[in-house]
C-alpha cells in the first residue's frame, strides 16, 4: 500500500493592501458583520435567515470544497456542490443552529465536511477485505490526492488528539479536512500564524506515532 500522506493544503490568502503582517488579516468587517447578523437572525427563528446565510457564505464554502476535491482519489462520487450542500443542510438540520458569529459558523462548517468525507470514505472502504495496517509518512507537500485509508486513519487518530491537545486537532482539522491556509487559521482559532505553525508541526508528530501505533 502506498504510504499515506498528511499533507497541508493551501488556500488564497487575503490581502490587506495597506499593510502587511506576519499576523492573521481579519475578515472584511462588513461582510463579517452581516453574517453575524443573519445567525442572530437564525436563532431566532427569523423567516428567510437560513436562505440568507446561505447565499452569503456558499461561495466560502465552495472554495473549501473545491480545494477538498482535488485532493480526492479518481472517480470520487462526491462534487463539490454536493459537499456544500450536506455540510449545509447538517449544520442547519439538527435544530440547534447557534453560531455566535461567522467564525464559529465556518469552524463548524468544516468540521460538517469532515464528517461527510470521512463517511464516504468509509463506504468505498467498506468492501475492502484484510489489507495492511496504514502506513503513514506525514509530509508537509501538498498531496495531489489522498487515499481514503489516510482520511480514515487521520480522522480516528484526530478524534484522540482533541482529547489531549485540543487546538492543535482543530489546526488540522482545519487544514486537512477544510485545505484553509495558516492565516485563515489564525483568525478562526484567533490565534497568530506562528502558534498555528507550531499546532500543525506538533499534531503531525503525535498523530504520525499514533497512527503506527
Amino acid at each position: 500500500m502506498a504510504p499515506l500522506v498528511l499533507a497541508a493544503v493551501d488556500s488564497a490568502p487575503r490581502i490587506d493592501e495597506h499593510r502587511v503582517s506576519e499576523e492573521p488579516i481579519p475578515a472584511p468587517e462588513t461582510r463579517s458583520g452581516t453574517v453575524t447578523r443573519i445567525l442572530s437572525d437564525l436563532r431566532r427563528g427569523a423567516p428567510g435567515a437560513e436562505q440568507a446565510l446561505f447565499e452569503l457564505v456558499q461561495d466560502e464554502l465552495q472554495r473549501v470544497a473545491r480545494a477538498l476535491m482535488r485532493r480526492q482519489p479518481e472517480g470520487h462520487t462526491l462534487q463539490p456542490t454536493a459537499l456544500v450542500n450536506e455540510a449545509y443542510l447538517r449544520l442547519l438540520g439538527a435544530g440547534d443552529a447557534d453560531f455566535a458569529d461567522r467564525d464559529h459558523f465556518l469552524r463548524t462548517a468544516a468540521r460538517a465536511m469532515r464528517s461527510i468525507l470521512v463517511d464516504h470514505a468509509r463506504r468505498r472502504l467498506a468492501d475492502k477485505r484484510g489489507g495492511d495496517r496504514a502506513q503513514v509518512a506525514l509530509k508537509d507537500d501538498v498531496a495531489a490526492e489522498v487515499p481514503d485509508e489516510e482520511i480514515v486513519a487521520v480522522n480516528e487518530a484526530l478524534g484522540r488528539l482533541e482529547n489531549v491537545q485540543p487546538r492543535a486537532a482543530r489546526v488540522v482539522e482545519l487544514r486537512f479536512f477544510a485545505g484553509m491556509g495558516e492565516e485563515e487559521i489564525a483568525r478562526l482559532l484567533d490565534v497568530g500564524v506562528r502558534t498555528v505553525r507550531r499546532d500543525w508541526q506538533l499534531a503531525r508528530a503525535w498523530l504520525y506515532r499514533e497512527i503506527r501505533r
